[in-house]
């Protein structure tokens, strides 16, 4: 999946050219490190994207190891229930009893070998299950920023990887809370990475959301005359906005989580690049022709001109795309808010 807009990392990322095809974190975009995690598990033939139609080609030229065909373009957003239904139909179009994975093209992972392992073992267990296969990720410290799984009864190991019973999905947590959970041993970071057989996504749909699997259904035969697009643009207007999680992942009862052990991080605002930049001794996080004078705990990213800052503590500072940026970092979940304030005002739509 790689529809997103990535508003919190804003001026940088823009309607144009979104998170996952910036190289935000190594030197390749997002969505190609997404595909390269990949290579010797699934040939790419058998990888397909589902983007916004605006992004079609751009997502081709960052990702040019797919072929063209199978990055496929939105005409609407309509959350991720429908993009999860498009996928199912792009993949039961060439198998019916087919078993696939639903990642995400804008996070950050090492620890390769253990999430190829992590893949192949619920890739295993979905072909002979009934079951959805969700991955869970071993928290490493009281995140406030994620949804988290509340795991149960061991169901099995595969491929070393320990998998076990999901008993319930939680909203972002207070700090207190997410305290708690982490002491507890028993919940784990969602993902909003899936694994499943076409007939288990579509049994679900069935039982939980009606609407995805006639969404589904239609496309499927869509896709199987090489009109998948036709086929989207027909369909989605008609449909209501709803997210897998809700679709289906809060409501069945037949999830089975895998306990990820390998590095991850969704990157979701401005604050996480401290993760994956060296500081200066004052704490700044210095991106691109930057100086600082008794300044210190900033991130500042200057794209392309000298940005200076002096005396300045805990800002995001960011001169990208002809736009400058100034926020505290504890308020970096507002820029998404600024952006849309920005759009509503209708005379800035060339920078957002």
């Amino acid at each position: 999946m790689a529809g997103g807009r990535g508003e919190r990392f804003w001026p940088l990322s823009t309607s144009k050219c979104p998170k996952q095809l910036l190289a935000l974190v190594g030197e390749k975009p997002l969505i190609a490190q997404a595909v390269d995690r990949l290579e010797g598990l699934v040939p790419p033939e058998n990888v397909f994207v589902v983007t916004n139609a605006d992004l079609v080609e751009a997502t081709q030229d960052a990702a040019p190891l797919l072929p063209p065909e199978n990055i496929v373009g939105e005409p609407i957003g309509r959350d991720t229930a429908a993009a999860v239904a498009c996928g199912g139909a792009l993949v039961k179009a060439r198998d019916a009893d087919g078993v696939f994975a639903v990642l995400t093209a804008d996070q950050v992972m090492g620890d390769l070998d253990v999430f190829v392992a992590t893949l192949k073992g619920g890739m295993d267990l979905a072909e002979h299950n009934d079951i959805l296969v969700t991955i869970g990720i071993q928290p490493t410290y009281p995140a406030t920023g994620f949804g988290y799984i509340e795991s149960g009864a061991d169901f099995q190991t595969a491929e070393n990887v320990e998998f076990r019973k999901a008993d319930r999905f939680v909203e972002k947590p207070d700090e207190a809370t997410a305290a708690d959970y982490v002491a507890s041993g028993k919940f784990f970071w969602n993902s909003g990475m899936f694994i499943w057989s076409v007939p288990a996504l579509e049994k679900a749909f069935g039982a939980h959301c009606p609407e995805m699997l006639e969404l589904m259904s239609q496309l499927t035969g869509y896709a199987k005359d090489g009109k998948i697009i036709e086929g989207m643009d027909a369909t989605y207007p008609n449909l209501g906005k709803i997210s897998v999680d809700y679709a289906l992942m809060e409501k069945a009862d037949n999830i089975v989580m895998a306990c990820g052990t390998f590095y991850w991080d969704d990157v979701g605002a401005w604050p996480a690049l401290e993760s994956h930049f060296k500081q200066d001794e004052d704490g700044n996080t210095r991106i691109g022709q930057v100086e600082a004078l008794d300044a210190g705990g900033n991130i500042i990213l200057s794209k392309d001109r000298l940005t200076a800052v002096i005396g300045v503590e805990d800002l995001i500072v960011v001169q990208a795309e002809g736009v400058t940026l100034v926020c505290p970092k504890d308020r970096a979940q507002d820029i998404k808010k600024m952006v849309v304030a920005l759009r509503e005002k209708g005379s800035y739509d060339e920078l957002l």
